[in-house]
């Protein structure tokens, strides 16, 4: 992910593929929509309604992950010294321009019961990482760690475990405590000398939103901590259940995962074995702590859970070839392969069915970890997709690309080493509504115009069809209110993320796969807060469009800057949907102008609409912006198109 700054270009005299713009110069003239369901285009690609995740801010852990426990695998030592949170603000891409503090761990959040000088941190043979918690014990005196700062709900039951080792006699409680004078207690009598694994059940008695859990110990001699952890007991292998059930809402045929700028720092290696023993380590793009509790097991089980394809980013920055071809055997080899047989032991016998590869990410900047000029990147790259095909001949390579003479080179150079090429686009806060929206529509035909040059220019690229992954787009701005890079939505982005589909509708024979970035907490179409999750404005629209627009675009010609429409069959060509955007902030009537289908005295569909182009989804009102049911009359083929509205309905080919 990278910041792109994008000014918008001139609204008279668009011309656009299948849509014709002639903007009017007042916003009270009605719209004439000219539809002929005869002139079809190529399929729209299920892939374009993709997602992305990636590992940063509160995308994977604090969003999908169930995790309660910021550091419980002690990357930080437990010193007692310093705060574990701080305010970082931001890069300046927030709101009007101003980067806005998000909090970040820059410490141990575990504080230390008793004395100071109770907890010391042991670097000989820890259980995990640099070092391990060891309390020196004090016979009745309770000493020990505990993590503060947990959302407990009344009457819901947590699990959770520790991994302790004891030198001498001793005696271990674990306590969730829900007020100062409350809590739910679980005892552990005389943890052995060798590490094991204790779990314990509680339900919370009271709301709390400074719960803690403590480890106290008590006796003679000293007891290790080697990793400890907290989940609500509904976690669904790990994962959130009330953020898996909004991602099915979505339905995101495809997620692209671990990244963005992550993945070129990342070894997969250390994703991978038992869960607790996976190292910690500093994020190597971002801010914060990597955990590494989501790997390539549990991202593919993820996968599983929500019915979707893997399409996984491989490191080509600080990784090798031989790294990336072991990573893909890994995922896809048989189970006597290398590899394979190491996936097997970790669990896997069966390989995964993944074929979706992105080589690189966003190698053309510098900003990116093993940034290498061009001509030798295109080198990298085609032997990385040699080395890949060698141990998964099924694998579909996606190539890094930037509009310019970075794709053009690798059009040029490794167009026999890629089925798609990879671009990016995001953009900022306009104050026009239209123009906010339209910035999108602009770049997205753009950048289809770009390549439609590249196949006119480029000798033999118009066969191989070689098609884009649009594989991040968004508006990116502010203000950072759930973590890192975790925006809020407002009715206009809404909007703008309706527009920026239609225009990839109307470049299908372009735009194969595209993936909203990202889906939780970082510039997502789903926030979460430590106890609840919700679709923002644009997770509407995403949810809208993949369950209810039609697959097969045909040709429509609109005339009026504030209206965006679309229109495509349903697969069997029973019904035609039909989607028009309104940027206006007061009622459009539209004049429906239909060529091979007959307009019914009403129409049923759908509708995101507010009044107010900033309004926003929250804790406190989930659905101010929501899909609500809508029934339309049509009279003398006009329809009514609320103030910043996107609608969607149903026209049956019978009528």
């Amino acid at each position: 992910m990278n910041i792109v700054q994008i000014s918008p270009l001139p609204l008279l005299g668009v011309v656009l593929i299948g849509i014709f713009l002639v903007p009017s110069f007042g916003c009270a003239a009605d719209t004439s929509v000219r539809i002929d369901v005869a002139a079809t285009q190529e399929p729209i690609s299920p892939y374009v309604y993709g997602q992305f995740i990636e590992h940063l801010g509160r995308c994977i852990y604090g969003g999908i992950w169930a995790e309660m426990l910021e550091d419980r695998k002690f990357y930080y030592p437990v010193d007692g010294k310093q705060s574990g949170w701080d305010m970082h603000k931001g890069k300046d891409v927030s709101w009007e321009g101003h980067g806005i503090p998000y909090e970040i761990l820059i410490a141990s959040p575990w504080q230390i019961i008793g004395p100071s000088d109770a907890v010391t941190m042991n670097t000989t043979e820890p259980f995990v990482g640099d070092h391990d918690p060891v309390i020196s014990l004090a016979g009745e005196e309770a000493r020990g760690i505990y993590h503060p700062r947990l959302a407990l709900e009344k009457g819901r039951e947590y699990v959770g475990y520790v991994i302790l080792k004891s030198a001498g006699d001793s005696r271990v409680e674990v306590a969730l405590q829900w007020s100062d004078t409350a809590e739910g207690i679980t005892t552990i009598a005389t943890p052995g000398d060798g590490f094991n694994k204790y779990e314990f059940t509680v339900t919370a008695g009271e709301d709390a939103e400074d719960g803690k859990l403590a480890i106290r110990c008590f006796g003679s001699g000293a007891v290790h901590i080697g990793a400890v952890s907290l989940m609500p007991s509904d976690n669904v292998d790990g994962f959130r259940k009330d953020v898996l059930a909004l991602l099915r809402e979505l339905d995101s045929p495809i997620y692209r995962w671990p990244g963005g700028n992550f993945v070129s720092g990342y070894d997969w290696r250390d994703g991978i074995g038992d869960r607790d023993q996976r190292p910690p380590r500093k994020n190597p793009a971002w801010t914060g702590v990597e955990h590494n509790d989501v790997g390539i097991h549990e991202y593919l089980h993820f996968c599983e859970l929500i019915n979707t394809e893997p399409f996984i980013a491989l490191n080509t920055g600080l990784g090798d070839v031989a790294s990336a071809a072991a990573e893909v055997e890994y995922i896809t080899g048989a189970a006597d392969t290398t590899e394979g047989a190491k996936r097997a032991a970790n669990g896997r016998t069966e390989p995964w069915n993944a074929k979706w590869w992105a080589v690189g990410n966003e190698m053309y900047g510098d900003w990116q970890l093993g940034h290498m000029p061009l001509e030798d990147y295109v080198q990298k790259h085609n032997a990385m997709v040699d080395a890949i095909r060698a141990v998964s001949p099924e694998a579909q390579c996606i190539g890094v690309g930037a509009a310019g003479k970075w794709s053009e080179t690798m059009l040029t150079h490794c167009s026999d080493h890629m089925e798609l090429l990879s671009e990016h686009l995001y953009w900022q806060h306009k104050n026009n509504v239209t123009t906010h929206v339209q910035v999108a529509v602009d770049q997205i035909e753009k950048l289809a115009d770009t390549h439609r040059t590249y196949r006119k220019d480029i000798a033999g690229l118009k066969e191989k069809d070689i098609r884009i992954a649009l594989d991040e787009w968004n508006y990116w701005y502010g203000p950072y209110l759930y973590g890192e890079l975790g925006t809020r939505y407002f009715q206009r982005d809404a909007l703008g993320c309706a527009a920026a589909l239609h225009a990839m509708f109307r470049n299908s024979d372009l735009y194969f796969m595209a993936n909203y970035a990202q889906t939780v907490n970082v510039i997502g179409a789903i926030k979460t807060t430590r106890t609840d999750a919700w679709l923002e404005t644009t997770g509407q629209v995403l949810k809208l469009y993949r369950q209810h627009f039609g697959t097969i675009p045909v040709a429509v010609k609109e005339s009026m800057k504030d209206v965006d429409v679309a229109a495509a069959w349903t697969e069997d060509r029973s019904v035609l949907t039909l989607a028009a955007v309104n940027t206006a902030g007061k009622a459009v009537t539209v004049t429906l102008e239909t060529q091979g289908i007959t307009l019914p005295e009403s129409v049923s569909g759908w509708t995101i609409q507010n009044d107010d182009a900033n309004a926003y989804n929250d804790e406190t009102n989930k659905n101010n912006v929501a899909i609500q049911d809508i029934e339309i009359a049509v009279k003398d083929g006009k329809i009514e198109l609320a103030p910043y509205s996107v609608t969607m309905i149903k026209i049956p080919a019978g009528k």
